[in-house]
């Protein structure tokens, strides 16, 4: 595997301020696994684990903080930590997020249902009169979050979600694609939970940096060097291990900027 880093990102690195280059960033996330999770106290996953090449390349450090996710976000935008893991990008976050032009991936928004309790559902008019859970802080689609009829109940993990959902506390619950397979197999509920064919969203999720002086390069350094490593072996191998195959996980995705997490 080369790990030349591109031309361009050795122009930008260079012109990085000597502050983005010396300070050692503070990086947060809630447990979002496959993408980044705690294991031991470790943090892994295919986010961390790509994320964490790129910096490598480009020669900057990095601490791993971990945290709810509402805490998060107040956190990059008081400016209390350099950045955050699998953002969302909004108009209204830009004035205090700068975000790579290249995404780390694409998350589809799905609904889980118990099998024992099925539910027809094919558009978000079926919800009507059920209760699905949620996650603090995550907000799905306009559509979703502007539908009336349906009862939407937060969890504080979405652990606890898929719990209240197999003792029936909930109707559905929804969350994205890889993150329910993920729990799913996790939490041996193959067998009493399924997915729903409707999707809520899809969109692209960034690494954000919190505005300071510099961060303008790093952010166009990190984008350059991750569209390189996206076209490495290496890339395809991390995939393969947390969502199945690379040819489901595309390279580059398409820009949607309806939704939030």
């Amino acid at each position: 595997m080369s790990k030349i880093l591109p031309l361009i990102g050795i122009v930008l690195l260079i012109c990085l301020s000597p502050l983005a280059q010396a300070e050692r960033l503070r990086i947060v996330s809630d447990d979002w696994a496959p993408y980044i999770y705690q294991d031991n106290g470790q943090p892994q996953g295919l986010h961390f684990e790509v994320a964490s090449e790129v910096f490598k390349r480009l020669g900057v450090e990095v601490d791993w903080v971990f945290m709810p996710w509402k805490r998060c976000l107040a956190m990059v935008e008081q400016g209390q930590a350099d950045g955050i893991l699998g953002l969302f990008k909004l108009p209204e976050r830009e004035a205090f997020v700068l975000f790579p032009h290249e995404p780390l991936s694409q998350v589809d928004f799905i609904l889980f249902q118990s099998r024992a309790r099925p539910h027809s559902v094919r558009t978000l008019d079926d919800l009507n009169g059920l209760t699905v859970g949620t996650s603090p802080g995550y907000n799905y689609s306009a559509e979703f979050n502007e539908a009336q009829g349906f009862r939407r109940e937060p969890a504080p993990t979405h652990i606890a979600n898929f719990g209240k959902l197999a003792l029936g506390r909930i109707d559905l619950l929804v969350t994205d694609r890889h993150v329910g397979e993920y729990l799913l197999h996790k939490l041996h509920l193959d067998e009493q939970i399924e997915a729903l064919p409707l999707l809520i969203d899809s969109k692209p999720q960034y690494l954000g940096l919190t505005r300071k002086p510099g961060r303008e390069q790093l952010a166009q350094a990190f984008a350059e060097v991750l569209q390189h490593f996206k076209q490495e072996p290496a890339y395809e191998a991390i995939v393969q291990r947390y969502v199945g195959t690379p040819d489901t996980f595309p390279r580059t995705v398409e820009h949607h900027e309806r939704s939030t997490r």
